[in-house]
C-alpha cells in the first residue's frame, strides 16, 4: 500500500475505532468525539475538556444537524486540522 493508502485506511479506522460505543456504528455521538478528539488528536489540540468547546466543535462538524457526527463530517475535520498542520510546518 501507498503512504497515502495507509494513511486513509489509518483515518478511517480511527473513526470506527470510536463510533459507535452509544449506538450507531456510523456516525460519532458528542462523547464520542471529544474521545476521539482527546485519543488520536489531544497532542495537536491540546484536551478537550472545555465543555462550551466541545459543544461548538460538535456543532460546527455536524452540518446536516442530524444530532451526530458521519464519516464526510468527520472528515472535513481531519481535512482542515491537515491543512492548519501544513500551514504550521511552512512557516518553519
Amino acid at each position: 500500500m501507498s503512504q497515502i493508502q495507509k494513511a486513509m485506511a489509518l483515518m478511517i479506522s480511527c473513526f470506527h475505532k470510536h463510533s459507535g460505543k452509544e449506538g450507531d456504528k456510523t456516525t460519532l455521538t458528542k462523547a464520542e468525539l471529544k474521545d476521539l478528539l482527546n485519543a488520536e488528536l489531544g497532542d495537536v489540540l491540546g484536551k478537550a475538556d472545555d465543555k462550551a468547546a466541545i459543544d461548538k466543535i460538535f456543532k460546527d462538524l455536524d452540518a446536516d444537524g442530524s444530532g451526530s457526527v458521519d464519516f464526510q463530517e468527520y472528515a472535513t475535520l481531519v481535512a482542515c486540522i491537515t491543512m492548519i498542520c501544513n500551514e504550521q510546518l511552512g512557516k518553519k
